[in-house]
């Protein structure tokens, strides 16, 4: 007697179930006789004519995958969603994205929905697997119908490149090369006091990156036993700005928060980093070398280096206080790379939020509404004591003077002094020697009488000094 093999089962792809469901309704097949056709049950083909919306609805959205048998939904479906929104948003921007940039972006909207959730590695292949997701050639939908072009508005937003409307403007960046006398004084300005300031921001101010100053001196001595990593500020031993590495970790920073940005540039330094491996995270894109519109609003350069001069100009005039007979030049001798990377980094941060929004759209480098023209009092800091307005403006501007020949005293290494001249290498200061300033600068304070203020600054300086002595 010969024994009944028992039935294997068979499980449709969706493009079969496609096909059941096209047979059942141009033919006049019965269920059972479909079922015998593709070699399964009459219940299951029940069961597809049950589900037809669902799977009609999954086979005209393009992103399920066809040849795939089970649907298994997932425990996240809301960041399945949500993550897949975001992905046909990146594609629609030419975008590259990467494995790790969905895997941050879940983690993302799992927190901002409140869900307890990890992806991992096999979660996200499942995900792509579910949404028919590659990572091949990017294809921006394009829509068959011509748009209408809208009419030119008379403000600079109808001026804006192309490019930077795919992005938001807090992911709009400029940046500009800024050149420093850093220790000039009023009537002088020294022929190796010059230093490159590299500035950038986004068009809402709510992004400084972090200052990079670059100047001729390899090893100045001012930097002897400091902490990079502790300083406000970046130092480069060299006037030309290391866009390379700069641009590099530009790119990780951005990568690491799944952005993608649009960085603004002259297109002189574009070409010179024609070479440069490719940006994930970071857009460069060239203003026009006709164009006249500089990459980072000149009016927000000018209010950086006003801070700046007024900053030392105060520095210079304590120096004077403190040493009777002292001349400006003379003062202004004692500036250090070191002591102007502290003033770059303070006077960058002074620069007020509002200048910055109003100066991109002004320029025509961000979208918005066309802001009033700032009064020049918003964009400059008090003009100091002992000089007019137009003579603090001048001072502002010392980069286009003449500068006057001579030797610098930081440009002389510790190896050209012969062993045993004057200019020895101070010992860093230890933990006593900071508390003991922290004392008498207290009492200094206190001997003046000042604001409850000034207090409450210093309470936090105490504090934080007190810490790191403990470490």
């Amino acid at each position: 007697m010969e024994l009944c093999s028992k039935k294997k089962l068979h499980a449709l792809s969706l493009a079969e179930k496609i096909q059941v469901l096209e047979l059942l309704d141009e033919s006049k097949m019965s269920q059972s006789e479909v079922a015998r056709r593709f070699q399964v049950s009459q219940p299951q083909i029940s069961r597809i004519c049950k589900n037809k919306e669902k799977l009609l609805a999954d086979w005209c959205s393009g992103t399920a995958n066809r040849e795939r048998k089970r649907k298994r939904e997932s425990k996240y479906s809301g960041i399945d969603e949500a993550l897949l929104c975001w992905y046909h948003i990146a594609q629609a921007k030419a975008w590259e994205v990467t494995g790790p940039m969905l895997l941050h972006k879940a983690k993302e909207l799992a927190d901002i929905m409140g869900q307890d959730f990890v992806p991992s590695i096999g979660w996200l292949v499942r995900w792509k697997r579910r949404n028919n997701v590659g990572f091949g050639a990017r294809h921006v939908v394009v829509s068959p119908f011509t748009p209408e072009l809208p009419p030119p508005a008379p403000t600079p937003q109808a001026q804006l490149p192309l490019s930077l409307k795919d992005f938001s403007p807090e992911d709009i960046f400029g940046c500009a090369e800024v050149p420093l006398l850093y220790r000039a004084v009023p009537g002088r300005v020294g022929v190796c006091d010059r230093v490159q300031v590299l500035l950038c921001a986004n068009s809402r101010g709510t992004e400084k990156r972090r200052v990079l100053v670059s100047g001729l001196q390899a090893a100045p001595r001012c930097f002897f036993g400091v902490s990079s990593e502790a300083l406000p500020a970046s130092y480069h031993p060299d006037l030309a700005i290391p866009w390379s590495e700069w641009l590099a970790q530009f790119d990780r920073d951005m990568g690491r928060q799944g952005r993608q940005v649009a960085l603004l540039l002259a297109a002189r330094v574009v070409e010179e980093l024609a070479g440069l491996p490719g940006l994930g995270h970071v857009k460069l894109l060239p203003l026009s070398a006709a164009s006249t519109t500089p990459s980072l609003p000149s009016s927000v350069v000018q209010a950086f280096k006003a801070h700046y001069r007024r900053r030392l100009l105060g520095k210079l005039a304590a120096v004077q206080s403190e040493r009777a007979g002292t001349s400006l030049a003379e003062a202004g001798a004692g500036i250090t790379v070191l002591d102007a990377l502290h003033m770059a980094a303070a006077a960058w941060a002074k620069v007020p939020l509002q200048l910055i929004v109003s100066s991109f759209v002004q320029e025509g480098l961000a979208p918005g509404k066309t802001a009033l023209a700032p009064h020049k009092a918003s964009e400059m800091p008090p003009v100091p004591g002992g000089l007019s307005l137009e003579e603090f403006s001048r001072f502002v501007d010392l980069e286009g003077e003449e500068p006057v020949s001579g030797v610098c005293k930081e440009e002389v290494g510790t190896e050209d002094q012969g062993g045993g001249g004057e200019d020895v290498l101070e010992p860093l200061p230890t933990k006593a020697d900071a508390l003991r300033a922290l004392g008498t600068l207290r009492r200094w304070i206190e001997c003046k009488g000042t604001g409850p203020e000034l207090f409450a600054n210093f309470y936090a300086c105490e504090e934080e000094v007190e810490r790191l002595c403990c470490l």
